[in-house]
């Protein structure tokens, strides 16, 4: 949950009504069944294997007995290079989303204020690493939960003069194709690969702690979503359509409600949302490139701090291409998220569920279906008309899935049969 929360959801939800909320129904049975699906078994998986650092490194330790050294090197390089592609969008959505606020409130040249948040971002995640990030994450979460929260709240209290909804913005249905609804509840199947959560999953102290965190994170989760839909709506109310940029509802809506130190703090919440996965997506992705490129292909011998070292040039690295990325003032930060959530949904997702699910899953089809599943996401979004309006993600998934499974299945044949 970062930018697109407070910015990216509320714009759609102002622009075009109830309809875009079924992303939100498809997240939260998305977000649930990776809690019940995965969360467990990924720690268990986690624990046994050293409580491996990365993604790349835990699917090739579960998946790689039998596999030769040189499969295994090629499924962790094929991994890291799909998570690097894939975050420097997701990274390139965050600045977008924090240049944005600090150019609709201070005023500041949107150039000027990408590079100053991203150099706020890059400093302290370089600095702190793992630790740092998960309690900043926490009081970032906070301050999201009350800002959220606040807005819809005044305005039902009539703290702003507001009129009507915008007619058909309440009908959830309203001018919604079947290919429509199918690929908004399609979403929720990007949990299942998205390292940066993931990670999560395996570092959490116990299994046994595991209920707990589903339910802080679930309710958190419903309050959030649902408020920044009523914040949406609130701005159809107050503004009709008179926001000549969508994504900056809440922004207005905090200016208009607050006193100005309030909605500093309020506006705080965007900047808070935006680092928090930033950082996590940064600190992935450095770890990801010390420690299942650098080491294993490069410097097998590198000392932890030699490793440190790398991932925090690897930082800057995915940040400097991002902020290429994002140069683009007309990105919209919900365009660059669906891509990216997409990509590393569509590449991860299908092979965890089966790492952890389906004893049969070789490194061969492993390496396969991440392939088939980046591969298809990128063509999918470029294609358009008919089949092809489906958010990319679903026939990406579905197609990498089979594809791990077939190929898993020949060459156990193969291997039986030698």
């Amino acid at each position: 949950m970062s930018g697109w929360l407070l910015l990216g959801l509320p714009g759609a939800i102002y622009l075009s009504g109830l309809r875009e909320g079924w992303i939100v129904v498809g997240l939260l049975l998305g977000a649930y069944a990776n809690w019940r699906l995965v969360a467990g078994p990924l720690r268990h998986a986690s624990a046994a294997a050293d409580d491996a650092l990365t993604l790349p490194e835990l699917l090739s330790r579960i998946i790689g007995h039998g596999a030769d050294r040189q499969m295994i090197r090629l499924l962790r390089l094929t991994a890291t290079a799909l998570i690097l592609f894939f975050f420097t969008f997701y990274v390139a959505a965050g600045l977008v989303a924090g240049a944005r606020l600090f150019e609709s409130t201070l005023e500041l040249d949107y150039l000027t204020a990408l590079a100053i948040g991203t150099g706020i971002i890059v400093a302290y995640t370089m600095a702190g690493g793992f630790l740092a990030v998960s309690w900043t994450d926490f009081f970032q979460g906070c301050l999201m939960l009350l800002a959220l929260v606040a807005v819809p709240l005044l305005l039902i209290g009539g703290s702003a003069e507001a009129g009507d909804v915008t007619p058909g913005h309440l009908d959830p249905f309203a001018g919604l194709t079947p290919l429509a609804l199918l690929s908004l509840l399609a979403w929720g199947l990007g949990y299942f690969g998205q390292p940066h959560i993931l990670a999560r999953f395996m570092a959490i102290r116990s299994e046994d702690e595991l209920p707990r965190a589903r339910h802080i994170g679930m309710s958190w989760m419903l309050i959030t979503t649902v408020a920044a839909v009523a914040v949406g709506l609130g701005g159809s109310a107050v503004f009709g359509d008179g926001l000549p940029e969508a994504e900056t509802v809440f922004i207005h809506l905090t200016q208009l409600l607050f006193h100005p130190l309030v909605a500093g703090i309020v506006l705080a919440a965007i900047l808070a949302a935006v680092m928090s996965t930033i950082d996590s997506q940064l600190l992935v992705a450095s770890t990801c490139l010390a420690e299942d490129v650098y080491k294993p292909w490069l410097r097998p011998e590198a000392s932890s701090g030699e490793l440190v070292t790398v991932g925090r040039l690897a930082v800057v690295a995915v940040a400097v291409l991002a902020l290429l990325l994002a140069l683009d003032p007309d990105n919209r930060v919900l365009t660059l998220v669906s891509h990216a959530w997409a990509g590393l949904g569509a590449s991860f997702g299908p092979i965890l569920l089966l790492a952890l699910h389906w004893p049969r899953l070789t490194a061969a089809g492993a390496l396969a279906g991440m392939l088939t599943g980046g591969i298809t996401v990128v063509v999918w979004s470029s294609l358009s008309g008919g089949w092809f309006e489906v958010y990319e993600i679903l026939p990406a998934f579905l197609l990498a899935g089979a594809v791990a499974m077939v190929v898993s299945i020949r060459f156990s044949r193969d291997a039986a049969a030698a």
